[in-house]
């Protein structure tokens, strides 16, 4: 390969690679929502007070925020948190989040849908790979 046409490889920091799928998959998780707005019945079953099988009550708000919550969150954790912390923060709630994901799938799933939480469980995959494998310090 000609040394003058050659692209720099920048080495990303380990963190911002964390908190970079972290936001990615945020906005899957906001657009998903977003989507599902456009299936029919949707809003007239939210307008009814009704969201699957579940009523639209303040807890049922607050649990829907709790879910989002935590990845929101990690964008900011990963990038702030110590690596040990980190590390263990990054995994932890990984794992929590990919039975959640899977979890929407229950009832009526639409390929979007499927296709969706494929991406996401791939993302959550990849946040405990890199997490799993943090570079140790040698002496």
């Amino acid at each position: 390969m000609d040394s003058q046409n050659a692209l720099e490889d920048i080495k990303v920091n380990l963190k911002f690679k964390l908190a970079s799928i972290w936001t990615s998959l945020m906005f899957l998780i906001i657009y998903l929502d977003y989507f599902h707005l456009y299936m029919p019945g949707s809003l007239s079953d939210m307008l009814s007070g009704k969201v699957f099988v579940f009523e639209i009550t303040q807890v049922f708000l607050l649990a829907a925020l709790a879910m989002v919550a935590l990845p929101a969150l990690m964008i900011f954790f990963s990038l702030t948190l110590p690596a040990q912390l980190n590390r263990w923060a990054n995994i932890v709630v990984a794992c929590i989040n990919i039975p959640l994901i899977l979890f929407n799938l229950a009832g009526e799933a639409w390929v979007h849908m499927v296709v969706g939480a494929v991406i996401q469980v791939i993302l959550l995959g990849i946040i405990i790979y890199i997490s799993w494998k943090w570079p140790r310090i040698t002496n």
